[in-house]
């Protein structure tokens, strides 16, 4: 039966929850302009009324909880698009700073260095006994070279300084996985009383997992879903279950944290592999499972499986610095096939990584099947003997026993003048050796001759076997790749060594001619992880750039797109989960209009209780 005092009750039950709806919407206010904050509502409804005759009579009402409004699926799809767009945003960086190194224009750059280089070949070729030109010819040859040797460096640096960001993401991600742990625990505790709600720690949670998806796709499993439709149609996290993984694996598993691993002790080049360590302890290799964030935007760039040379067989990078090495190995051995013309009256090889019986096609794969003539002048110039050698797939060095082999053919005792004398061959004039060192791994070819000094020259015709190029009979450039290419340290000391002719003839020009025709030749650049090209020197390098510059338009062509679907997301969130301030002053005046009317009812019945005590006395 309703009383007075049960009137009292029902106004101080409204004076309450009025004001509980006035701290929130002032919390509300106070943090509008706090990053991460999630405006809360107050869910209010009526008590169990007393079931009483005529009908029920209310009993006041009363405050169930005090819930932010936050869409859960909302927050994904904010999630995944700032986990798309630092992906592409860090690519943008690396790629901007690459391109610096591969400027596309004629007047600087590394393709400006190659116009530069045949020019002077030209002037040589018109001027070939002139030592000015010789200079000319090594100082732009030269410039080229350092070009490249700083370009493959930079690429290096930049290799190495985004495998620092990889362990800097690993780090962080650690971080804040294990933060969001302690979070878990922290909520567990705190709705593990009645019906509280942990919403500024569930706040930070949503904070920290936005973080997490800016360095890597995370998917979180948070249990129950569940809408206040009278509050706002919004779903919301519930409950105390948690999961936070990576591709499938719980980094984060309610209040228990598992960190990802790294490890850099299977690269020689210290380059970190990226690791999830089971219960049992075996290890996960991650890399080719995190695919966005920066963390899979630096996984992209640097690569992600390592070779048995500690290279990396992909990644971006990796393959800026595999094109340049292409390029840098094709102007080598076209040069120096070239430059093999020129004869020499003894010579040496380069250091070669070449066993004795290995084949010279599974050495180096720019040698090709076919031959080379080996040919003999004397002092005037003129050609006293020729020998053709054939290359195929099981010539050797020095092994006869598997197949023809260079040092016997060399210096095998045949007819090759068909005169039917056997003193005046390529063998009467030069014996060819290949010294190897079976501890270092190491051989050295070479060629001496059998007569007096100075008498006798040879030279080395390449007919398509890349033979003199690879081995480095005459070299003019030394080195294999883009990082230690040089000009022969020789030429550069002494350039009047340089040589314009194939036989010593006076005015004799037709090496320094080939090297002017080379830039006009489209060649072969081989290459062991990518499809072969025929190209020119310089539309090599113009395809290495185009090909930077696709990559690099492709990536800002989607991070434009990123953006944009970034700031719809973000809007879409804010719109939710935001703080609207006219809203919340709205509900200010509105909350503080049911206070004051609640207010009234207590005064009402007071001057009720006067009115009673009156009739008493």
């Amino acid at each position: 039966m309703s009383s007075i005092f049960a009137s009292l009750n029902i106004g101080l039950s409204g004076l309450d929850a009025a004001q509980i709806q006035i701290t929130t919407t002032g919390q509300n206010i106070t943090n509008a302009d706090s990053n991460h904050y999630t405006r809360q509502r107050v869910v209010q409804s009526a008590r169990e009324a007393f079931h009483d005759i005529p009908g029920d009579i209310g009993t006041g009402t009363k405050v169930d909880t005090v819930v932010r409004i936050h869409d859960e699926f909302t927050y994904e799809r904010l999630k995944l698009s700032e986990t798309n767009l630092q992906s592409t945003t860090y690519k943008k960086t690396v790629l901007e700073e690459i391109a610096q190194r591969f400027p596309d224009m004629d007047s600087v750059g590394i393709g400006r260095d190659i116009q530069n280089y045949f020019n002077a070949w030209n002037n040589f070729a018109a001027n070939p006994t002139e030592g000015s030109q010789k200079i000319n010819v090594l100082n732009y040859a030269n410039t080229l070279t350092s070009n490249i040797n700083n370009t493959a460096k930079m690429l290096d640096k930049m290799q190495q300084d985004v495998n620092s960001q990889v362990q800097v993401a690993v780090d962080e991600i650690n971080k804040y996985a294990k933060e969001i742990a302690s979070l878990n625990k922290q909520i567990t505790r705190v709705e593990s009383v009645g019906i509280t709600r942990a919403n500024d720690l569930r706040d930070k949670r949503d904070e920290l997992e936005l973080a997490m998806s800016k360095l890597v796709n995370v998917t979180a499993y948070k249990g129950d879903a569940i809408g206040y439709a009278t509050v706002n149609p919004s779903i919301t996290d519930m409950g105390t279950k948690y999961n936070l993984n990576i591709s499938g694996f719980n980094i984060v598993d309610g209040g228990e944290f598992h960190p990802l691993k790294l490890d850099n002790t299977e690269s020689k080049y210290d380059y970190y592999s990226v690791y999830f360590e089971r219960e049992d302890g075996n290890r996960v290799d991650m890399a080719g499972k995190i695919t966005s964030g920066k963390l899979g935007a630096a996984l992209d760039l640097r690569g992600r499986v390592i070779s048995a040379t500690g290279e990396f067989q992909d990644g971006l990078i990796q393959k800026y610095k595999d094109e340049l090495d292409i390029f840098s190995k094709g102007i080598v051995v076209e040069t120096n096939n070239i430059y093999a013309k020129s004869s020499l009256q003894n010579f040496n090889s380069d250091e070669l990584n070449l066993k004795k019986g290995q084949s010279l096609m599974n050495y180096d794969n720019y040698i090709k099947h076919g031959s080379f003539d080996v040919v003999v002048y004397n002092n005037q110039g003129v050609e006293v003997a020729r020998k053709t050698i054939k290359v195929d797939g099981a010539t050797t060095m020095d092994e006869p026993r598997s197949g023809n082999s260079i040092i016997r053919d060399f210096n095998s005792d045949t007819d090759d003048n068909k005169d039917n004398n056997s003193l005046n061959d390529v063998d009467d004039y030069f014996s060819a050796y290949y010294h190897y060192d079976e501890e270092s791994g190491k051989g050295v070819f070479g060629v001496s001759p059998k007569r007096v000094s100075g008498e006798y020259s040879i030279a080395f015709v390449d007919n398509g076997t890349n033979f003199p190029g690879v081995v480095g009979v005459n070299r003019f450039f030394e080195g294999k790749d883009s990082k230690d290419i040089s000009v022969k340290s020789e030429l550069m000391s002494n350039p009047h060594l340089l040589k314009a002719y194939s036989n010593p003839t006076p005015g004799n020009n037709d090496v320094a001619n080939e090297m002017v025709q080379l830039q006009y030749k489209k060649i072969n650049f081989y290459s062991n992880k990518y499809a072969d090209k025929i190209e020119t020197i310089e539309g090599y390098y113009r395809y290495i750039t185009s090909d930077l510059a696709s990559q690099a338009q492709s990536n800002n062509d989607m991070h434009e797109t990123y953006i944009a679907i970034n700031k719809t997301a973000v809007t879409e969130f804010q719109s939710i989960s935001g703080v609207n301030m006219n809203e919340e002053l709205t509900n200010l005046i509105r909350f503080q209009n049911s206070y004051g009317a609640s207010a009234k009812v207590i005064t009402t019945v007071e001057k009720m209780l006067d009115t009673l005590l009156t009739l008493k006395q």
